[in-house]
């Protein structure tokens, strides 16, 4: 798939990266992807050869995974051949072998929005904590509650989007924080503009090398997220 291009924003994840490019291009061989490393002091460079089809820009500054991600849409824009978008996590939690399937579906429904949803009912969630569960739980409940749109996963970063879903990304989001908030701000302009969002079962599993990044302050920001979001939303009405 010449025109797809999959975003993965990366900090200190110099043990997965190679790996999971390698099983990315195993299951959609032709596609581009673009890494946005926000780490310190990156060696993410050395450890790819001239490759094509991969492409990486360090950051040197860790500015918030929703900040990566929205960098590299509006990096991926710049190529007009550019037509399929997908974002996803760097550890494993998103599964590769599930993208043929995803984008085969996402075509096949015109979808503006596909969401890996890890609470359908054929969904699956491996090797997560109690804690990481209700955290989880909590952080959709509440968003669902703010944000009144009928989908079961508003918070997993395993998503692909239609080009004028980008083009609207690119210019309404990234004004209320840099951090995990980013899925639910965009989720919320794709609804407003009436663009087609739909999910699909997923298998998530918890990472098996490195550091989660998710934490009790990214939690209290993506709160404080969300109430803004409501009240952007209402004011909207």
């Amino acid at each position: 798939m010449k025109n797809l291009i999959i975003v993965i924003p990366t900090f200190n994840e110099e043990k997965n990266i190679l790996k999971l490019t390698n099983q990315i291009h195993k299951f959609v061989p032709n596609c581009k992807i673009l890494i946005i490393d926000d780490t310190k002091n990156s060696s993410i460079n050395k450890i790819f050869k001239k490759n094509g089809k991969i492409r990486f820009i360090v950051r040197k500054n860790k500015k918030g995974r929703g900040s990566a991600v929205l960098f590299g849409l509006k990096k991926a824009m710049q190529n007009s051949n550019n037509q399929i978008f997908v974002e996803m996590d760097a550890d494993f939690s998103h599964k590769p072998s599930e993208l043929k399937r995803n984008i085969d579906f996402f075509l096949k429904n015109n979808c503006d929005l596909l969401i890996a949803s890890r609470y359908l009912p054929s969904s699956r969630i491996n090797n997560w904590s109690i804690k990481r569960r209700i955290f989880s739980k909590l952080a959709n409940l509440l968003a669902r509650f703010f944000l009144r749109i009928k989908i079961s996963d508003y918070t997993n970063g395993f998503r692909i989007y239609s080009k004028r879903a980008v083009k609207i990304i690119i210019k309404d989001c990234g004004k209320i924080g840099d951090g995990f908030i980013v899925l639910s701000e965009i989720l919320l302009k794709i609804h407003q503009s009436n663009l087609k969002i739909m999910e699909i079962n997923s298998i998530f599993t918890n990472r098996v090398r490195g550091e989660s990044s998710v934490n009790f302050i990214l939690i209290l920001q993506s709160f404080f997220g969300l109430i803004k979001l409501f009240l952007i939303k209402n004011i909207k009405k």
